[in-house]
């Protein structure tokens, strides 16, 4: 059993299901638009990642929990699964004590995988050519439903194979085209991804929302939302450097086949991998909050 934390003022019930109500709405801005397409049938090349690069359902993204530290005066009309909750005297808070052994260690991992991203220095040259590597000999073109290529498919071999790649990332570098593997200057993989992520990375600071609602519900969600609403930001520069053309979409492309479009490029990333930084830190601040709890 859980200790309360010290000192720990209880929540009143009014205020902590205002506080579910707003993120309740706040997530909906994008779970009711996401529910709509989906049953039109209707693909979106930025916002699909989220039930298709990402397994979080949309129903538990929408769903508040205060995260580990938190105590709520309770509400016995309202559910909070007890597979990760305690309530007693009158009062209810997510107990760590009802980890499993296995949960733990998932958490141990992305605490151990988030720290060693922190400490190491961004990586700036990539210029997002992961994308055009997904494509390459047009093998494989993920989007063509939703949006066209904005170049011939030889100017994209074309570039691929004229630049040094250089994708740290394993979920990227899996999904590049067989012939295209080649070109790229590491071989990230699922054993060695801890060697590999770096905070400059487009994926690794999507994949902040990924951590996030893997160590959901002892995370906030507060801090579950941040990392959503960041990883959208990081899709949009993902896919605008992408060589499909999204101007239907309203977003213009950030030409990386150019120098100009390069250095665009990186100053995108570079501002991206700043504010990310927090955001990391806050979540394996988190993470050290519960695992020592």
């Amino acid at each position: 059993m859980a200790l309360l934390p010290a000192h720990t003022r209880p929540v009143p019930v009014d205020n902590w299901k205002s506080l579910a109500e707003k993120h309740r709405a706040l997530i909906k801005s994008i779970t009711v638009p996401m529910r709509e397409r989906k049953s039109r049938a209707e693909k979106h090349p930025v916002f699909d990642f989220l039930h298709t690069y990402y397994s979080f359902s949309l129903g538990r993204l929408e769903r508040w929990h205060p995260g580990v530290g938190a105590v709520l005066v309770d509400d016995p009309s309202t559910d909070f699964p007890p597979k990760y909750y305690r309530r007693e005297n009158g009062l209810i808070y997510a107990d760590p004590s009802n980890l499993t052994q296995k949960g733990r260690a998932r958490l141990v991992w992305i605490h151990n995988l988030l720290r060693l991203t922190q400490s190491r220095p961004p990586h700036l040259a990539c210029h997002g050519l992961h994308e055009w590597a997904m494509v390459y000999s047009g093998s494989d073109v993920r989007h063509r439903e939703s949006a066209p290529l904005r170049l011939p498919q030889d100017q994209i071999d074309a570039l691929v194979a004229s630049r040094p790649v250089s994708c740290s990332h394993f979920d990227a570098f899996r999904f590049f085209a067989p012939a295209a593997t080649r070109f790229n200057r590491l071989s990230p993989s699922l054993l060695t991804r801890e060697e590999h992520e770096q905070p400059g990375c487009i994926h690794a600071n999507m994949d902040l929302y990924k951590w996030a609602y893997k160590s959901s519900p002892w995370i906030s969600s507060d801090l579950l939302a941040r990392t959503l609403f960041f990883a959208i930001e990081a899709r949009k520069i993902d896919m605008r450097a992408s060589p499909y053309d999204l101007t239907s979409f309203g977003y213009e492309p950030i030409p990386v086949e150019t120098p100009e479009g390069r250095r665009q490029y990186e100053h995108e990333q570079l501002a991206l991998s700043r504010k990310g930084l927090p955001i990391r830190a806050e979540l394996i601040n988190s993470l050290n909050d519960i695992l020592q709890s």
